[in-house]
């Protein structure tokens, strides 16, 4: 708003709730803490964070109970410390944005599989914290599901097949980023494709390349960021005409105007 008083150009780079889809053949090891460290690091406070994991219906169960194993181990404290594995939230009045939507999740129906409280870390006792959180047996059309949190809230969403993966991957207003986790690179690769997002990492998450551009489809922004793209919004394009024949004759854009 303030930009269009004299029509400067923007970029936006704004929110999301970016899917990491775990395809069947995935090394569910990996893809376990993976998809972990795609929504908890930095406590869910990143516009790009993997807050809904897809996870094929067949491998539902078995997967929750790796992701709930490897969440009911984080360490809460000092972000400054390396120990740490999840800090506070930025704020008392974002940890109640957070509850809300930990009691939303339930009033929809969606399985609390572990987390959802506030957390008490010695020596930290008025730091915002709340425990690493995850939610399973989530539909894609709950507000769990769809509105950006900004806090440690994981929703397992399952899926039947690759196909209703990425539509489920696609159901969203944002498409800032998505992660896929597979063996197969090619079949990725193939699902990347699909995926209405910005960035789409394999077999990772958060990584951001100064040369590699970073952006969002739809309400996730505008413009890009790094690379060339990144670039390209500083600069003004200029185009120079110059007519080299310098003669009268044969200019038939003139002559609507002014006959020979």
């Amino acid at each position: 708003r303030l930009a269009s008083d004299t029509i400067k150009r923007v970029t936006l780079e704004l929110g999301g709730k970016s899917p990491s889809i775990v395809l069947p053949d995935a090394d569910l090891e990996l893809a376990t803490d993976g998809v972990l460290f795609g929504v908890f690091f930095n406590g869910g406070q990143s516009c790009e964070a993997g807050t809904r994991c897809l996870v094929p219906e067949q491998l539902h169960d078995e997967f929750l109970e790796r992701l709930v194993a490897r969440a009911s181990g984080l360490r809460l404290g000092d972000p400054l410390d390396l120990e740490t594995d999840q800090g506070p939230l930025v704020s008392e009045r974002q940890r109640r944005t957070v509850e809300e939507y930990i009691a939303l999740g339930r009033q929809e129906g969606a399985l609390l599989a572990t987390g959802g409280r506030r957390a008490s870390v010695p020596g930290f006792e008025r730091a915002p914290f709340v425990e690493p959180t995850i939610f399973a047996r989530v539909r894609n059309d709950m507000r769990l599901a769809q509105e950006e949190i900004f806090g440690p809230v994981l929703a397992v969403i399952p899926y039947r097949d690759v196909t209703e993966a990425i539509q489920l991957a696609n159901d969203s207003r944002y498409g800032l980023g998505a992660a896929i986790w597979s063996r197969d690179i090619q079949a990725a690769i193939e699902v990347a494709k699909r995926v209405r997002a910005g960035t789409v990492w394999i077999n990772d998450h958060h990584i951001i390349q100064p040369r590699a551009p970073f952006g969002g489809y739809k309400q996730s922004g505008v413009g890009r960021e790094h690379g060339l793209q990144g670039l390209l919004a500083y600069t003004e394009t200029k185009h120079i005409h110059v007519d080299l024949l310098q003669r009268r004759a044969g200019r038939l854009h003139w002559d609507v105007l002014l006959p020979e």
